[in-house]
Protein backbone atom coordinates (compact mmCIF):
# COMPACT_ATOMS: atom_id res chain seq x y z
CA UNK A 1 0.00 0.00 0.00
CA UNK A 2 1.31 3.42 -0.96
CA UNK A 3 1.48 5.84 1.96
CA UNK A 4 -0.25 9.08 0.89
CA UNK A 5 1.93 11.11 3.26
CA UNK A 6 5.07 9.75 1.57
CA UNK A 7 3.56 10.61 -1.83
CA UNK A 8 2.92 14.15 -0.61
CA UNK A 9 6.52 14.28 0.61
CA UNK A 10 7.83 13.20 -2.78
CA UNK A 11 5.67 15.77 -4.57
CA UNK A 12 6.87 18.54 -2.24
CA UNK A 13 10.48 17.39 -2.58
CA UNK A 14 10.26 17.29 -6.37
CA UNK A 15 8.70 20.75 -6.62
CA UNK A 16 11.02 22.54 -4.19
CA UNK A 17 14.14 20.88 -5.54
CA UNK A 18 13.29 21.43 -9.19
CA UNK A 19 12.43 25.08 -8.51
CA UNK A 20 16.07 25.67 -7.57
CA UNK A 21 17.62 24.03 -10.63
CA UNK A 22 16.81 26.77 -13.21
CA UNK A 23 18.92 29.23 -11.20
CA UNK A 24 21.86 26.84 -11.25
CA UNK A 25 21.47 26.33 -15.00
CA UNK A 26 21.12 30.06 -15.71
CA UNK A 27 24.18 30.92 -13.64
CA UNK A 28 26.23 28.20 -15.34
CA UNK A 29 25.04 29.20 -18.82
CA UNK A 30 25.55 32.98 -18.41
CA UNK A 31 28.69 32.56 -16.28
CA UNK A 32 27.41 35.43 -14.17
CA UNK A 33 26.62 35.17 -10.46
CA UNK A 34 26.68 38.89 -9.65
CA UNK A 35 22.99 38.99 -8.72
CA UNK A 36 23.34 36.16 -6.19
CA UNK A 37 23.86 37.16 -2.58
CA UNK A 38 26.68 35.19 -0.96
CA UNK A 39 25.15 35.60 2.50
CA UNK A 40 21.84 34.23 1.21
CA UNK A 41 23.60 31.28 -0.41
CA UNK A 42 25.54 30.41 2.76
CA UNK A 43 22.50 30.74 5.03
CA UNK A 44 20.43 28.72 2.57
CA UNK A 45 23.10 26.01 2.33
CA UNK A 46 23.36 25.70 6.12
CA UNK A 47 19.58 25.35 6.30
CA UNK A 48 19.52 22.69 3.58
CA UNK A 49 22.28 20.74 5.32
CA UNK A 50 20.30 20.90 8.58
CA UNK A 51 17.24 19.55 6.72
CA UNK A 52 19.41 16.79 5.29
CA UNK A 53 20.63 15.73 8.73
CA UNK A 54 17.06 15.95 10.02
CA UNK A 55 15.94 13.68 7.18
CA UNK A 56 18.44 11.05 8.29
CA UNK A 57 17.29 11.32 11.90
CA UNK A 58 13.65 10.79 10.98
CA UNK A 59 14.54 8.29 8.23
CA UNK A 60 12.57 10.16 5.56
CA UNK A 61 13.69 9.38 2.02
CA UNK A 62 11.88 12.39 0.46
CA UNK A 63 13.57 14.80 2.88
CA UNK A 64 16.96 13.16 2.40
CA UNK A 65 16.98 12.98 -1.40
CA UNK A 66 15.50 16.42 -2.02
CA UNK A 67 17.89 18.13 0.37
CA UNK A 68 20.86 16.17 -0.96
CA UNK A 69 20.10 17.38 -4.49
CA UNK A 70 19.41 20.92 -3.27
CA UNK A 71 22.65 20.93 -1.23
CA UNK A 72 24.63 20.00 -4.33
CA UNK A 73 22.85 22.75 -6.27
CA UNK A 74 23.62 25.26 -3.52
CA UNK A 75 27.27 24.27 -3.46
CA UNK A 76 27.38 24.71 -7.24
CA UNK A 77 26.00 28.24 -6.93
CA UNK A 78 28.56 29.08 -4.25
CA UNK A 79 31.28 27.66 -6.50
CA UNK A 80 29.95 29.71 -9.44
CA UNK A 81 29.90 32.81 -7.23
CA UNK A 82 33.66 32.44 -6.72
CA UNK A 83 34.44 31.12 -10.20
CA UNK A 84 32.66 33.83 -12.15
CA UNK A 85 33.71 36.71 -9.91
CA UNK A 86 34.82 39.76 -11.88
Amino acid sequence: MIDPIEVLGFIAATLTTSAFLPQVYKTWKTKCADSLSMSMLVIFEIGVLCWLVYGFFIDSFPVIISNLITAVSGFLLIYFKFRYKE
